[in-house]
Parts: C-alpha cells; sequence; structure tokens
C-alpha cells in the first residue's frame, strides 16, 4: 500500500506493522479542522485493525470496539454550521493487542465535552443527536411512556430552527444506536433508564419559570412539563419547583434560604440539565470501556485520537477557547516529532544537513498556559469573590496588550480579545467564561436528585462522588460536583480540592501528550476542500491554507531530503542477518554492515552511516525487507515440506485410536441410560402417591382454621361496639359536670378582677388630688422669683423635671394597665381554645395506659385544695362502680367491635384535621404578631429620626444664640467652655455633666462673670438642651428596648415562675423610686422655705451664704435626679419589654405546652383542672409578695441599704475622678516632653543631611518657629482674644510661605530640568568643549548634594500625620473639597477611606486624644459644609456618601465577628486594636440620618415647582400651557412657553439625581429609599388617584384626601462591606494631602 495514493489503510497498515516489528506503541492522530473528515478516518482506521487482527477470544472483541462509535456519536457528535457530524468532545481509543498481536481489548478517554450545547445552539445548528433520534422514535411502544414529541416541541432541540439533516433517517440511527448498545452489554432496563433521564431533560427545559417580583421567581402551579420531568427522574414535585427558584445560603451560624430572580433561576435549570447529560454521558463512557476491558495482560497498543478540530465561529466562547488550545498542544507535538526531534537527531549523528524553517506556536502556548496566562488569570478570577468577566478582560489588557504580539484587543469592544492561533486569528468573547470555568450546579437540586426512586439516576451521582483521575474521565467539567461531602474537617475550606475546567483540561492535556511522546506518533492531516458542506467541490486556496497552517508543506520538503528511516547498527545486524553469508560476518559490526549494504545497495544516496545508526531515504527499508522475506520463504517452503509428511501421519495413527476409544464409551453409556430409566420411573409413581394425599389434608385444615378465625372476629368486633357506647355515654356526663364547675370559677375570677380594677381607680383618684395639692404649694413662692429670676427658672426647671417624672409614671402605669387587659382578652381566648381542644380530645381514648399515671397526678394536685377533695372520692366512687358495669358487659361489646373500627378511623381523621387548624392558626397568629412588632420598630425609628431632625434645628438654633450671647457680651469669659455637638450627641450624661461643670466653674470664678451673663437665658438654653438629650436617651431606650422585644417574642425559655418575680422586683423598685421623688420634693419644700424664712435684702445675690448653699443642694439635687430618671428609663424599658414578652408567652407557649400534655390525658376535664392549677400556681407569688411587704418593713430596710450604696458609691467616683484627672495631666505632659525630643532629634538630624549653606537656613528657620511658639504661649497665658488672632495671623502667613515656598520649588525643578537638558546637549557637541570647563565648576558639582532613595517599606494601609496638620487634614480634605471639581474624578468614598487611615495609625499609636480630635474635626466639619452649602444637591450627596462610607468602614474594621464575614485576611488584620468606637458609630449614623433628611430636602425644593406643570404638560388638558383654548381655530398662540416644566425635565432631573449619587458611590440600598422617598412626594404634589389610594391604605390613621407632604420616613443603613483594599489606595496629589506620611 505504501506505493498507492495516501490512504487511511496505508497509515493503519503502517502503525500496525511498526508495532510488530519494534515491539513499540503506535499512536495514530488525526487533526484537522472541524468538518474535514477526522471522526470517519478515525473509524477507518479502527475498522482496518478490526478486520487484520481478528479477535484473541470467541467474545468478538473487534465487533465491540466498532460498536462503540455508533453510541459516541449519538451521545457527542452534534450538527454545526461547519459539518453535519461534528465531534463536540475528543476521544483517544487505546486498542489493545497480545503477544500475537490480536485485539484482547480496548480503552476510551474523553476530553472536554461541550455541555452548554444541552441548551442553547446557534442558528442553522442542532442538539446531540441522541435527542432527535428520541423525538423521531416517539411513536413506537416503548417510547411512549416518555411523553415526546416531534423535536420542534421542545426548547432544547429548537433554536437552530433545521432540525433535519438531509440523507440521515434518525429513527434509523436509533435502531442503530440500541443495537450497540446491545452488543456492549448494556442491559434493556439500563437502556430505558438512560433514554428516561435523556427525555427528561428536554421536559426540563420547557419548564417556565416567571416573574414574582423584581427579587424572586415562581414556576406556575400543575406546570406540565416539570411534572413529566418529576415522574420520569422518580422526583417530588414540591421539592423540585421549589428548589428550582431557591438557593441555599450557608454561614458559620445558620442556613438561609433566599428566593433567587427568574434570570438565576433559567440559569440554575440549565445548569442543572447540562450537569445531569454530563452525568449520563460519563456512564455510557464507563460502560463502554468495562465492555471493553480485556480479561487477559496487554502486550501493546495503538491509540486513535479522534479529537476536535481548530474551530473559529461568528461567537467564540470558552468552548472553543479549550478547543483550539488543545490543538495548538497537538500542533507543538507534530512540530517537535517531525521538525526539531528529527534535524536534532541529523546533527547529532553527523549526517550531512541544512536547516528548514518552520513556524514554531510555543510563545502562543505560553500566552494560554504558563505562569500570568490566560488560563492562570482565569483561575485567579474565579477565586475571587466578586469576580466577574468585566475584570478578567481587564487584567488580560493590562498584562498581555504591551507584552506579547500574539494578543490583541478589538477596537470595538472591551469584553473580547484576540489570539492569534497556528490556524487563524480567533476573537473570544469574554462573557460566560467564568460561569463554564466554575462549572457550579446548584446543592440541594443534586440533593433531590439523588432521593430519586430510579436506580440509574441514584446510580450516576453515586458515581459523581467518587475522585477520578483527569486521564480516566472527561476533564471538560463533567467530574464536578457542587454537592459538598458528608463530613468535612473543621476549619476546612470547601473549595480547597475544587479544581476548576480549565485546570483539569490543562492536566489532561498534559497526560496526553505524555502518551503520545512515549509511543510512535502517525500523523493523518485531513484537509477540507471547502467551507459550503458541498460534495465534489475542490476549493484550491483554502485546502493551501489549511497545509499551510498545520505544516504540511515543510513536512513535505524534510521528507524529501531527509532520511525517514533508521537502524542502529545492532539492530540492523540482528534484523538482516539472514542476508549475509558466513564470511561477511566480522567483529566490528559497523564495518559488517557498511559491507553488506554496498553489495545490496548499488546507490549510495540512498542511505548514511551515521555514529550510531544507519539512515534511509523512503523505500529503501521496504526493499531490504522484501529481500528479507523472499529469503526467508524459500527457507520456510522446504522447512514445510519436512513438516507436513510427518504431521499426516502423526494425525492418522491419532484418529484410528480415538475411533476405537469412542466406540466403547458409546456402548456402555447406552446401558447406563436404560438402568436410569427404569429407576426413574418406579419412584415417580411412589411420589405421586404421597404428594396427593398432602394436598387433600392441607385444603382440609385450611377451611376450618378460616372458619374458627372468621367466628372469632366477629364475636370480638360486636363486643368492642357495645363497650364503646357505654364509655362514650359515661364520659360525656363526666365532661359536662367538671365544665359547668370552671364556668362558675371563671365568673368568680372575673368579678375580683373587677373590684380589684375599682380599687385600683379609686386610689389613683386620690394620688392625682394628692398630687394636685402639691402642685398648688409648689406655685405659692412667689416673692423668691422677684428676689433671683435665673434661681427661680432653675428651680421650675426641677418642677418640671418632676411633673415629667409623675407623668411618666402615669404613663407607665397606664401601660401596664392596657398589658393586663390585654392579658385578660387572650386569656379569654385561650379559654375559647381550650373548650375547643375538649371537643377535640373526647375521641382520643386509646391512651389507657396514660390515664392512670394522670389521674395520680391529679389526686396529687387536689389533695393540696380543700374544695376538690369531694370531687376526688366521687371520681374513686365512680371508678368502682364503672369497674363493675365493665366486666358485665364485655360480651355484649365484642359484637360491637366492626362498626367501632370505622368510626375510630373517622374520628382519628378529624383529630388531624383539627389539630393541623390549631397549628395553621398558631402560625397565622405568630406571624401576625411579629408583622406587628415590626410595623412598632419601624414607627419607633421614624419617631426617633423626626425627633433628631427637630434636635438639629435647636441644636443650629442653640449655637446662633450662643454666638449672639457673645457678641453681646464685652466682657471676655474665660471659664465658659462651649461643648463639643457632636459629643453632646454621643448621651445625655456626657452633655449633662459637662453644662453642670461649667456651671461650677463659672460660678467659682466670680461675681462679675455671674453679673455679665444672662442667666435665664442661659438656663433656659441648658433646659431646652437637657430636655432634648434626655427625649433622644429615652427614645434610644425604646428602640433597643422594641428591638429587645422583637428578639425575645421569638423565644420560649424562661419560666412563669421567674418571670413573675422579675416583675414584682420591677414594681418595688419603681416604688422606690416613687418615695424618692416624694423625698426629693420635701427637700425642695424645705429649702424653699428656708429660702423665705431667710430672705433679705443680700440674701438672693451671687456669692452670699444662702446663694450658695442654695447652689450647693441644687447640684446636688439635679445629680441625684439624673442618676434616678436614668434608673427609671432602665426600669421602664425593662418592664414593657418583659410585659410584651410574657404576653407574647401566654399566647404562644401555653396552647404549645398545652397541646404537648393534653395528648397525656384522657378526658377533657382533667385537662381543664390541670391549666387552672397551673394557672392560679404562677400568679400565687404575686399575692404573697404584696401581702409580706404589707407593713413596710422591707421597703425601710432597702431604703436603708440603698443609701448607704449610694454614699459609699459617690465617694469612690470622686476619688477615681481625681486619680483619673492626675493621671491625664502627667501623662500629657510626658507625651509632649516626648514629642519635643523626637521633633529635635528629627531636626538634628535633617540637618546634618543637609548641606552647609542649607543648614543655616534650617536652623533659621527652626528658631523663627521656637520663637513664634514662646510668643503664642506667652499671648495664650496674657490674653486669649489676642491669642487667637495671633496665631490665626501666624497661621496665614506660614500658609502664604509654604505657597510662595511650593512656587520656588517648581521654579527650582523646572531649571534644573533645563540645565539636565543643555548639559546634554553641551556633551553631544563634542569632547574639546567639555575640556573648557573650569575646575571651580567640577568641585562645585561633586559637592552638590545626592539625593539617595530609600527601600520602600509593605504599606500598611495608615497614614500618619502631626497633630498640628490636623486642621490642614481637614481644611483640605472637607472644607475645600468641591464635588464637581476634584473629586468628580476620585475613587467613589476615597475621602472616607483617607480619614479611617488617618484613623487606624491613631489607634495603631493608641493615641486616645488623636483619635477623640480626628473624630470630632470630621464631624463638626461636615456639619459646617452641610450649613454652608445645604442647598447643593452634589455636596449634600457626595457627603452622604462619604460619611455612611466612613461609617461602614468603622464597622468593617471594629473587630466583631458580625461585621467581619466578608473580609479578606488582609483586611482582618488591618481591624482596630486598642479603641471601641461603638458610640461613635452611633454619632455618624445621626449624622447620615441628618444628611438623608436634608438631601430629601433638597431633592422636594428642586422638583416642586416643576412637578405640577410638568404633569399638566404632560396630561392634554384643554386651556393648559401648549393647548389653545377653544375659539383659535389655528391661529398661532400668543402664550410664551418659558419657564414652563415638562414630564421630560422632571426625568432628566431625576436622572441627574441618580447618576450623580452612584458617581458619588452612593449605596444601591440607600439609593432606592432615596427613590422611593422622591415617588411618594411626586405622587403627593400631583395626587394621583393610584398613589394616593396606596399610600392612603398603608396608613393606620383615619384616610384623608390629602397626604402630609412634610412626613419624615424612617430611613436605614444596611451594612455593606467595602472589597477595596486600603495598602491600594493611591492619594492624588490634587487633594494637597503630601503631608500625610505611609505607614
Amino acid at each position: 500500500m505504501g506505493d498507492m495514493d495516501p490512504h487511511i489503510f496505508a497509515v493503519a497498515e503502517e502503525a500496525y506493522k511498526q508495532m510488530a516489528r519494534d515491539e513499540r506503541n503506535q499512536s495514530i492522530i488525526v487533526s484537522g479542522e472541524s468538518g474535514a473528515g477526522k471522526t470517519v478516518s478515525a473509524k477507518y482506521a479502527m475498522r482496518y485493525f478490526a478486520t487484520v487482527s481478528g479477535a484473541a477470544t470467541e467474545a468478538n472483541v473487534e465487533e465491540k470496539v466498532l460498536a462503540s462509535n455508533p453510541i459516541m456519536e449519538a451521545i457527542g457528535n452534534a450538527k454545526t454550521t461547519r459539518n453535519d457530524n461534528s465531534s463536540r468532545f475528543g476521544k483517544y481509543i487505546e486498542i489493545g493487542f497480545d503477544k500475537r498481536y490480536r485485539i484482547i481489548g480496548a480503552n476510551m478517554r474523553t476530553y472536554l465535552l461541550e455541555k452548554s450545547r444541552v441548551v442553547f445552539q446557534a442558528d442553522e445548528e442542532r442538539n446531540y443527536h441522541i435527542f432527535y433520534q428520541l423525538c423521531a422514535s416517539s411513536h413506537l411502544p416503548e417510547f411512549k411512556n416518555l411523553k415526546l414529541g416531534s423535536a420542534d416541541d421542545f426548547h432544547c432541540t429548537n433554536q437552530g430552527r433545521n432540525p433535519v439533516i438531509d440523507g440521515v433517517d434518525d429513527a434509523k440511527e436509533m435502531c442503530t444506536t440500541q443495537h450497540a448498545f446491545s452488543l456492549l452489554g448494556i442491559n434493556e432496563l439500563n437502556q430505558k433508564g438512560l433514554f428516561q433521564v435523556l427525555a427528561a431533560i428536554l421536559h426540563l427545559g420547557n419548564v417556565e419559570i416567571k416573574d414574582r417580583d423584581s427579587d424572586s421567581s415562581i414556576i406556575p402551579a400543575n406546570n406540565r412539563h416539570l411534572t413529566v420531568f418529576c415522574e420520569l427522574m422518580g422526583v417530588t414535585y414540591q421539592d423540585m419547583s421549589h428548589w428550582l427558584c431557591h438557593k441555599k445560603l450557608k454561614t458559620a451560624q445558620e442556613t438561609y434560604i433566599k428566593p433567587i430572580p427568574r434570570l438565576q433561576a433559567s440559569n440554575a435549570r440549565d445548569a442543572l440539565a447540562k450537569h445531569i447529560y454530563a452525568k449520563v454521558f460519563n456512564w455510557i463512557v464507563d460502560h463502554v470501556n468495562k465492555s471493553l476491558r480485556a480479561t487477559v495482560k496487554q502486550h501493546s497498543f495503538i491509540g486513535v485520537l479522534d479529537i476536535y478540530g481548530f474551530e473559529t465561529f461568528e461567537i467564540n466562547s470558552f468552548e472553543q477557547f479549550c478547543i483550539n488550545y488543545a490543538n495548538e498542544k497537538l500542533q507543538q507535538q507534530f512540530n517537535m516529532h517531525v521538525f526539531k526531534l528529527e534535524q536534532e537527531e541529523y546533527l547529532k549523528e553527523q549526517i550531512p544537513w541544512t536547516l528548514i524553517d518552520f513556524y514554531d506556536n510555543q510563545p502562543c502556548i505560553n500566552l494560554i498556559e504558563a505562569k500570568m496566562g490566560v488560563l492562570d488569570l482565569l483561575d485567579e478570577e474565579c477565586k475571587m469573590p466578586k469576580g466577574s468577566d468585566d475584570s478578567w478582560a481587564q487584567k488580560l489588557y493590562n498584562t498581555h496588550l504591551k507584552t506579547c504580539s500574539l494578543f490583541e484587543k478589538p477596537r470595538m469592544s472591551n469584553k473580547a480579545f484576540i489570539i492569534q492561533h497556528f490556524a487563524d486569528k480567533v476573537q473570544y468573547q469574554c462573557d460566560g467564561f467564568l460561569e463554564k470555568n466554575k462549572d457550579t450546579v446548584n446543592e440541594e437540586q443534586i440533593n433531590v436528585l439523588k432521593a430519586s426512586k430510579l436506580d440509574l439516576l441514584v446510580e450516576l451521582f453515586q458515581d459523581g462522588e467518587k475522585v477520578t483521575s483527569p486521564t480516566g474521565t472527561a476533564p471538560g467539567g463533567r467530574t464536578r460536583l457542587s454537592v459538598k461531602p458528608k463530613e468535612i474537617r473543621p476549619g476546612a475550606s470547601s473549595k480547597e480540592h475544587k479544581k476548576t475546567v480549565g485546570c483539569q483540561f490543562r492536566n489532561s492535556l498534559a497526560m496526553l501528550m505524555e502518551t503520545l511522546n512515549a509511543t510512535t506518533p502517525h500523523y493523518v492531516r485531513c484537509i477540507k476542500p471547502n467551507d459550503l458542506k458541498f460534495p465534489f467541490t475542490f476549493d484550491p486556496k483554502r485546502a493551501v491554507q489549511q497545509l499551510r497552517a498545520c505544516g504540511v508543506l515543510e513536512t513535505i520538503r524534510i521528507s524529501a531530503a531527509g532520511f525517514p528511516s533508521r537502524w542502529t547498527y545492532q539492530e540492523f545486524f540482528s534484523r538482516y542477518r539472514v542476508l549475509m553469508k558466513q564470511k561477511d560476518v566480522l567483529s566490528d559490526r559497523r564495518l559488517t554492515c557498511r559491507n553488506v549494504l554496498e553489495k545490496l545497495v548499488q546507490d549510495q544516496d540512498k542511505y548514511q552511516f551515521g555514529k550510531t545508526k544507519i539512515f534511509f531515504r523512503a523505500g529503501q527499508v521496504a526493499y531490504l525487507e522484501k529481500l528479507r522475506a523472499d529469503k526467508l520463504r524459500k527457507a520456510c517452503v522446504r522447512i514445510q515440506k519436512t513438516i507436513r509428511c510427518w504431521l499426516v501421519r502423526k494425525k492418522y495413527l491419532r484418529k484410528k485410536h480415538a475411533a476405537i476409544t469412542i466406540q466403547r464409551y458409546t456402548r456402555g453409556h447406552q446401558a447406563r441410560c436404560l438402568v436410569k430409566y427404569m429407576r426413574q420411573t418406579l419412584a415417580a409413581i411412589t411420589i405421586q402417591k404421597f404428594q396427593r394425599m398432602c394436598v387433600q389434608r392441607k385444603l382440609y385444615l385450611q377451611k376450618q382454621a378460616a372458619a374458627l378465625v372468621m367466628q372469632t372476629i366477629l364475636r370480638a368486633y360486636m363486643a368492642r361496639q357495645k363497650y364503646q357506647g357505654l364509655l362514650r355515654n359515661h364520659k360525656a356526663v363526666f365532661i359536662q359536670k367538671h365544665v359547668r364547675g370552671w364556668l362558675a370559677r371563671q365568673r368568680y375570677k372575673r368579678s375580683l378582677r373587677a373590684i380589684v380594677y375599682l380599687q385600683c381607680c379609686i386610689r389613683r383618684m386620690k394620688a392625682k388630688k394628692e398630687l394636685k395639692k402639691l402642685k398648688i404649694e409648689a406655685r405659692s413662692v412667689e416673692h423668691f422669683k422677684k428676689l433671683n429670676v435665673g434661681m427661680e427658672n432653675k428651680i421650675m426647671q426641677l418642677q418640671r423635671k418632676l411633673d415629667e417624672q409623675a407623668k411618666d409614671n402615669r404613663v407607665t402605669s397606664e401601660r401596664l394597665n392596657c398589658l393586663e387587659t390585654s392579658h385578660a382578652v387572650e386569656s379569654e381566648k385561650l379559654k375559647v381554645e381550650v373548650s375547643k381542644l375538649k371537643g377535640i380530645e373526647e375521641e382520643a381514648k386509646n391512651n389507657a395506659n396514660r390515664v392512670t399515671s394522670l389521674l395520680e397526678e391529679l389526686e396529687r394536685l387536689r389533695k393540696e385544695l380543700t374544695t376538690t377533695q369531694k370531687e376526688k372520692k366521687t371520681i374513686e366512687d365512680w371508678a368502682t362502680k364503672y369497674r363493675d358495669e365493665m366486666e358485665k358487659m364485655v360480651a355484649e361489646l365484642k359484637q360491637q367491635n366492626g362498626l367501632l373500627k370505622t368510626d375510630k378511623d373517622d374520628l382519628n381523621r378529624m383529630i388531624k384535621e383539627q389539630s393541623q387548624q390549631m397549628t395553621e392558626k398558631m402560625t397565622r397568629a405568630l406571624a401576625e404578631e411579629t408583622q406587628q412588632l415590626e410595623s412598632d420598630l419601624n414607627e419607633e425609628r421614624s419617631r426617633y429620626q423626626n425627633l433628631l431632625t427637630e434636635h438639629l434645628r435647636l441644636e443650629e438654633r442653640y449655637d446662633d444664640l450662643k454666638e449672639e450671647i457673645t457678641l453681646s457680651v464685652s466682657v471676655p469669659k474665660p471659664g465658659h467652655r462651649r461643648t463639643d455637638s457632636t459629643h453632646s450627641s454621643n448621651g445625655s450624661e456626657c452633655t449633662y455633666n459637662s453644662e453642670f461643670a461649667e456651671s461650677e466653674e463659672s460660678s467659682r470664678h466670680g461675681e462679675d462673670v455671674t453679673r455679665g451673663m444672662d442667666t435665664s437665658l442661659t438656663l433656659k438654653l441648658q433646659k431646652r438642651v437637657t430636655e432634648l438629650e434626655q427625649e433622644k436617651s429615652s427614645l434610644r431606650n425604646e428602640l433597643e428596648n422594641k428591638e429587645e422585644q422583637f428578639q425575645r417574642a421569638r423565644d420560649d425559655e424562661e419560666h412563669k415562675k421567674s418571670r413573675g418575680a422579675e416583675l414584682e422586683y420591677e414594681s418595688l423598685k419603681r416604688q422606690e423610686l416613687d418615695s424618692e421623688n416624694k423625698k426629693l420634693k420635701h427637700d425642695l419644700t424645705a429649702m424653699r422655705q428656708s429660702l423665705l424664712g431667710n430672705a433679705g435684702a443680700g440674701a438672693g445675690a451671687p456669692g452670699s451664704p444662702p446663694y450658695k448653699v442654695l447652689m450647693d443642694q441644687l447640684n446636688s439635687s439635679c445629680e441625684e435626679l439624673e442618676v434616678r430618671k436614668e434608673e427609671v428609663l432602665i426600669l421602664r424599658s425593662q418592664l414593657v419589654s418583659q410585659k410584651e414578652a410574657m404576653q407574647h408567652k401566654e399566647t404562644m407557649t401555653e396552647p404549645v405546652h398545652y397541646a404537648e400534655d393534653v395528648h397525656k390525658m384522657k378526658d377533657s376535664g382533667a385537662i381543664t383542672q390541670a391549666y387552672l392549677g397551673l394557672k392560679e400556681t404562677n400568679r400565687s407569688p404575686t399575692a404573697d409578695f404584696h401581702r409580706l411587704n404589707e407593713d413596710g418593713e422591707l421597703w425601710l430596710v432597702y431604703e436603708g441599704l440603698k443609701e448607704t450604696n449610694r454614699l459609699l458609691e459617690g465617694q469612690m467616683q470622686q476619688q477615681r475622678r481625681s486619680y483619673d484627672n492626675e493621671v491625664e495631666v502627667l501623662r500629657g505632659e510626658l507625651q509632649s516632653v516626648k514629642e519635643e525630643n523626637n521633633r529635635q532629634q528629627q531636626l538634628l538630624a535633617q540637618n546634618l543631611q543637609l548641606p552647609p549653606e542649607a543648614r543655616i537656613e534650617a536652623s533659621l528657620q527652626h528658631e523663627i518657629t521656637r520663637l513664634t511658639n514662646e510668643n503664642l504661649e506667652m499671648l495664650r497665658t496674657e490674653d486669649p482674644t489676642a491669642y487667637r488672632s495671633a496665631k490665626v495671623n501666624i497661621l496665614r502667613r506660614m500658609v502664604d510661605l509654604m505657597e510662595q515656598l511650593e512656587k520656588q520649588d517648581k521654579t527650582i525643578r523646572k531649571l534644573k530640568k533645563q540645565l539636565k537638558v543643555f548639559s546634554k546637549k553641551i556633551g553631544e557637541m563634542g569632547a574639546g568643549q567639555v575640556e573648557t570647563i573650569s575646575p571651580g565648576q567640577m568641585v562645585e558639582e561633586t559637592v552638590r548634594p545626592v539625593n539617595i532613595p530609600r527601600r520602600e517599606k509593605d504599606f500598611q494601609g495608615m497614614l500618619e500625620y502631626k497633630k498640628e496638620d490636623e486642621l490642614k487634614l481637614v481644611k483640605n480634605l472637607i472644607l475645600e473639597l468641591k464635588p464637581r471639581g476634584v473629586a468628580v474624578n476620585l475613587i467613589p468614598g476615597l475621602p472616607a477611606y483617607i480619614l479611617f487611615m488617618c484613623l487606624r495609625h491613631a489607634d495603631y499609636v493608641n493615641d486616645d486624644q488623636k483619635v477623640r480630635t480626628l473624630l470630632t474635626s470630621t464631624i463638626n466639619s461636615i456639619k459646617k459644609i452641610l450649613k454652608k452649602r445645604g442647598d447643593d444637591f452634589e455636596t449634600v450627596s457626595f457627603w452622604l456618601s462619604n460619611t455612611c462610607r466612613f461609617l461602614h468602614c468603622l464597622k468593617q474594621y471594629s473587630g466583631d465577628e458580625s461585621f467581619m464575614k466578608h473580609n479578606t485576611p488582609k483586611q482582618n488584620d488591618h481591624c482596630l486594636s486598642n479603641f471601641d468606637l461603638a458610640e461613635y458609630r452611633q454619632v455618624l449614623s445621626d449624622l447620615a440620618i441628618q444628611i438623608y433628611q436634608q438631601l430629601i430636602k433638597c431633592m422636594e425644593n428642586i422638583l416642586q415647582p416643576m412637578i405640577v406643570s410638568g404633569m399638566l404638560e404632560h396630561e392634554t388638558i384643554q386651556g393648559v400651557s401648549g393647548v389653545k383654548p377653544t375659539g383659535l381655530r389655528k391661529r398661532t398662540s400668543s402664550i410664551a412657553d418659558e419657564g414652563t416644566y415638562t414630564l421630560e425635565t422632571i426625568l432628566r432631573q431625576l436622572s441627574a439625581f441618580h447618576s450623580t449619587m452612584c458617581q458619588h458611590g452612593t449605596d444601591p440600598e440607600l439609593i432606592k429609599q432615596v427613590r422611593v422617598r422622591v415617588c411618594v412626594c411626586v405622587c403627593v404634589h400631583v395626587s394621583d388617584p393610584v398613589c394616593v389610594h396606596t399610600r392612603l391604605r398603608d396608613r393606620c390613621e383615619t384616610p384623608q384626601l390629602l397626604m402630609d407632604t412634610k412626613i419624615i420616613y424612617p430611613v436605614t443603613f444596611p451594612f455593606n462591606p467595602s472589597s477595596l483594599a486600603l495598602e491600594t489606595i493611591q492619594i492624588p496629589g490634587s487633594l494637597n494631602l503630601a503631608f500625610l506620611t505611609r505607614v
């Protein structure tokens, strides 16, 4: 065949002969473009081996090898635009041979199945052939249960819109596939299961998923295709429909089930279909390999590689990238074998040779698989938490665009890249690369499939859990599972051993290359004649292009000029020894071979002698083989002649002996058969006799036993019926007795509660009268107001606080009464439920064993109560009587047994239904209460934010009034200090203490200061600020209580007895506080009387003894009042939370426990008694406690202990404060000394590094700075006002000098650059001119200092600044930063990141003063800039975004585990280590709420003039704006349109708002809240009926037509961590923050 035209059989024959001759494994590599005929060529090669070699056994292995082709084509081939039978996977088939070179088995490896084709096909393409074969055979009886139809009916098969291939009958192909399955040993049951799974995939593709809302989806009920899918797969419809639209999120503590939108649900459905098909593909490949597995030891093999060809489509994705990567590796292997190794061996053997150039594709392979290559970057991006295709594309551009010439970027796309392959340039689209590389499937969907009733499906997913080698299974994502293993090592990540598809494919290709390199390769280059799939059409240009791309032309050149065959001298001698004579054999093998070749081959150009080998041109080895074969043939003929004679004689003798032996054994066998037949006949007759007797006896015994059983059952049934009737009558009488007793007790309890309630009302009325008297007495002191108006204001303030305290107490008592009323209503509900449960439990009589234990428990409880002894005795008498009656009626009850069974089943069903209704009712009640709690929480949040707005307004008013006071008073106030507003917002306690300290300080500094102040105005402001702070604190406590109440509503762990004791303790505490308030009132009255008695001319003057005594008592009273008020707030929050928790538990827990205990009881009367006894037991401690405290002794003892503890605690706190003050002073002095020392050392080191001229200038500048600081210190001690003005002037002067210095530095750098340019030009002009430079200049250049660069350390994400630079930092970063200027080009939230990095450094050095001043300055500056530019939307939006980002950074790096879930390890290292800034987080949250409200106000001010006119322009109303009035027919309107707004104007403005907030990096959740608020504003102003109706329906108040436009909706700031690493942030120079040092 070697002399004929190229043919696939010739290549196969050459491989087979070389395997037999060289005893080395062979490989046939079939390559070419898609559609060139690779699959057919590989099929013919295997057919040749099956025909030539035959099988070593009788199992027809060669037929099985050929039968695997139609199976693999059906499940792995599909129609594409370039090929009607394109292989969408790669396979390498190893055909094994024994020592006699006969086929003994085969093994198949597969590579990268194109799973995406299962759910998507392009135009003019098809899915895999097996789907169309199933649809074409759907009319056959064995496929009726699959419920299939035409291929056009399924989404997975009709996307290409051309489901038919010309000349192919899918029904016949299905028969061929079934026959191949049977030939390979796959039985009909497994075939049926495979077809069920494949049909289920088609039905799954037709499942329609619809939107429920924007964040969730739903599958319509009773979806036909999903029903068929679940029936075929053997899974439940509910589980599959649920997990197709939901996913499970697992955290360290909890597991959440989250709905997913329709797009994600459709992607999850497609991923499941692809995963199932991949499992089926793997299963079929494994069973084919099992069928083809060799049973004996394999001696050698021939591998046939049929892998996908080079592909390029209009849209190329991850599959085409992997296919072309595999072709690059195969082309490299071809180059290595044909070009590199061939020519290297010629040079090594010193054969005369001229090197031939060829294309080396190693750079392209390095681009794909090397470090930081395409696959490496793809795997790295898959590991990122928020990795995307766009970010991966940008990494590719940044890495390879300027470094690799084979990588290009398309001009019109940022989501694609171009690679220059060996065949052509291919443009790949980045969309979908990450998802296909990860290849994830929903875990819960896999669990549903694992629970299938279909055995084959369970086997598919059990096999998938085993770890397989990359060569044994398909690496294209088919071995990946998203299902987690059952046991996971603690702390280990579930993704440690999870390899991506690209990584697996790269490893499998590497192992394939190792296999090919270990064998002798034979190449089959398939050339595609045309791209139109036309027969008998040849395109010469296209063919030449393919020949050049695959290196065939260079191969021809090497073959023409080279030596393809070679032998070592020893091999040549051993092979062709038969052609030599004895005299030609010499001791030197090389010389012997040379002499023989000269005789056998006359043309010396046909061979060459190398160092160790002999090289032959093409055809010479075949000529030598012919000579050798002729010589051996002659010798064989002679040997055969002799052997055949001997064999024929031996055969005759064996036949003769065998004939005699056969005759002897045949006659003996016939005799034995006759004797055996006679014995069997006799035994059969005996067996028949006994067997017939046994059958007749067994029938008689069965009939007798059946008659007895029927009689027994009938009699027992009748007896049970009679017994149940008597039992029901007796139980009904018993229940009536207990129900009537229970109703009487309930009436008595209601009367008792009403009496107690009337007593409470009368006592409250008396208390109100007493309070009114006390108020009248409090207003009688009128002359003291004339003496000192300021002191009267303070006294009135205390009186008002006491009134508020009394009012709060009344509100608390009213709340408690309301709670008791609601508790009573709830108890009534529970009674109704108990009455319902009685009817339910009437029929639960089958638990006879539990009755005895419950009766004993009831008897024990009844012995404790004297009123229940008679009931106990009655029950015992009834039990005795009942036992006697039961003994008499046993016979009658047996007859009614059958009827009672039916009644029992009906009653059990009713019990189940009623219990289910009760469960649903309890669940619904829980949901309603949870919703109510959430609405209360939102209302509390709204109230808190409204008060926060009011607080901001009053705070601004307070600042304005304080400035007016400062301007109006001419005398300076050295003792007055303004309390920072930001610090005051941290809590009422800090604010009050600071203000009180100020008042004390001012009173101690002298009488002149007190007289110079407007005392009444200051006291009013202080009073208002204190009230606001207290309201804020109370609201915050109430908000926390509401949140705690919402959390406690779900807990049911506390017992009722402990709950009652806690409530009594809290009531006792409240009474104690009331007595303390009364005591304070008494002290205040005594103080007033003493003042009235001692009133004189100078008694009320400031500085007098009564005035000081009054101030001291007033200060102590204020402190005591604040302490008491905090205790009242804490107790009130605890009371409210515990009351609500008790109410919720009584409504939820008691019915649950009661329902559990009900199953243990037999009658409803016992249930009622147990429930009432439990309630009375829980209420009894309260009454006993009141009875214990009636004489008041316990109260007096507790009051005395409390007073003692208060005194001791006050002394201890005073000592602690003095100690802390001393420590702070010493620490401040030590820190100042350290700073001065460090500053001096730094200046000294800097001066030593400078040249002599610069040292003088630096020392002068340092001396000027020192003198300035000393002057400022002197001014500070002498005159603070002059000190401030001087400091401001000096700072301004320093700023001006710094600006001039910067300008001079820029000028110097510019001149230096010019000097370098000029010096370079002078140097180029010639060496002669260089010699003209004077020696003085040379010396000057050597003296010039040289800057030695330092090694930069790793940036830790911190910024260091000096304390004196804090004002400059705040000024440049907050006050002077304009959103329209520099901030537009910055990273979103960059100011927040910079401030946090400065804060991190202050935390790192443990400088609490620096942390406090930085946070205070930041908050004040933001307030200042918002007050200054509050009407500018961009400014407000910009600082809302940065404030939220700063708040998120404080949370993310706080060290709290709840905020560190999404952090990287590096971000966890950056957490704050020394300070807890939780209070400042609350302050920033309040500031963010204020900015948000200001933003809403700003947007409303902009939109309000646009809305009405714009909507009227949009509505076509006659006579408005653009429409002409009636009567103006076709005349030009004179009405001007200027100044009017349209709907487009409003939409543009809203779009501008949205784009501005997105540009500033505002959180998406916050943008959504702003958008909702603006939409409500528009609806309110337009009075849209739909919006107004929706708003009124949601409101709880009385509906009204108009809505309140000033209503403030609550806003929340969900935690939004940042993935940006702090060490990667760069500070632009435009911010003028050069004084910050990166640490």
